[in-house]
């Protein structure tokens, strides 16, 4: 009975956002590079080079380059918080103008007027779900900095400012178009990892991550990659990338346009290189919260597990927190406030 009404209840929220658009399936080969698109060679099997080449140098693929520079922008979106933005070009290049200058809002510390000394300054940095607007994680930020910790909240690609005008949803980072995916999650990776060297740059020594949803995905990617986080906090988990895509609530219309073009099987060994099963491997050395919720429709508990029990088959250490709640309800009362609790908690302990 719980259940039913949990559904029923993440159903009516998925509803209230009706703006979801099926976009054609596309194979996205102007995405990936020349080297790839031989003549003759099928659309699958040039994407699947692409993945393969990925996968075989990760490190390579998720290259931030040199670091970049960042600049404060002249305005507050809150002086109540103290919080400031900062932006920076972005190490890969789209063909949309707007979504190539990463911005960062930083939340400072409430440290009581005693700054800490700079070998153990901490700072998260906080990845928000998809689709989230320029508030998105805000209140969590802000949670974070009354703790102590330093807080960088990233603009994804293609959200909130970094959405060009024709676009009403963050669509290119997660579509039926296969190739852009894959790029475009790159970047969102890449961004990451430019804005926790510039964090490191900036005198911070213990940094972690958070990330929900698609967020939390990017964050384990970063992670995996930047040897300079410590903890990461992943909000709503799934193995394979694909499988929320193709199973979950919130991406039906996604769904939608791949129907009769593309198998999951496919799907997930084509968007491997962005999936966390690929480099579980390497967060043995790092410390990791998985936290999935019991009633959830869009990141099914069944691929949260799946994820859960593949890093126990590898020994990599890991904790677990379950939420007695869907999806969308995460972000209501009164779970949000277990989920707030879960997320800082384990983040202040491990910084």
């Amino acid at each position: 009975m719980i259940r039913r009404v949990f559904h029923s209840w993440e159903r009516r929220l998925a509803a209230a956002d009706n703006g979801r658009v099926t976009r054609p399936f596309e194979w996205g080969l102007d995405w990936i590079p020349e080297r790839h698109r031989v003549p003759g060679t099928a659309p699958a099997d040039a994407i699947a080079s692409f993945a393969r080449e990925a996968l075989d140098d990760s490190d390579r693929f998720y290259d931030p380059g040199p670091p970049a520079s960042a600049a404060w922008l002249d305005e507050a979106p809150d002086p109540d918080d103290g919080s400031r933005i900062a932006a920076f070009p972005s190490a890969i290049e789209t063909p949309h103008e707007a979504n190539n200058r990463v911005y960062v809002r930083v939340f400072p510390a409430r440290r009581r007027g005693r700054p800490e000394p700079v070998g153990r300054r901490r700072a998260v940095l906080v990845l928000p779900q998809w689709n989230a607007n320029a508030d998105g994680h805000v209140g969590l930020c802000r949670l974070l900095a009354w703790f102590g910790c330093d807080t960088f909240r990233l603009s994804l690609p293609y959200h909130d400012r970094r959405m060009p005008p024709h676009l009403q949803r963050a669509d290119y980072i997660v579509s039926a178009n296969v190739g852009r995916t894959i790029q475009v999650c790159r970047q969102a990776v890449v961004d990451a990892r430019r804005a926790v060297r510039w964090m490191a740059g900036e005198g911070y020594r213990r940094i972690g991550i958070l990330g929900t949803s698609l967020g939390s995905c990017l964050s384990l990617l970063t992670t995996a990659h930047e040897p300079l986080i410590r903890a990461e906090a992943l909000n709503h988990v799934s193995q394979y990338f694909a499988d929320p895509v193709w199973e979950g609530l919130s991406t039906s219309h996604v769904r939608a346009g791949f129907e009769g073009h593309i198998t999951l099987d496919l799907l997930r060994r084509l968007w491997m290189p962005i999936s966390p099963e690929a480099f579980l491997e390497r967060l043995r050395d790092r410390r990791t919260l998985m936290v999935y919720a019991i009633y959830d429709l869009t990141f099914p508990p069944s691929l949260s597990l799946n994820l859960v029990n593949a890093m126990r088959e590898r020994n990599v250490p890991h904790t677990t927190a379950v939420l007695p709640c869907g999806h969308y309800t995460t972000g209501l009362a009164p779970f949000k406030y277990l989920d707030g609790y879960y997320l800082v908690n384990f983040l202040l302990r491990n910084l």
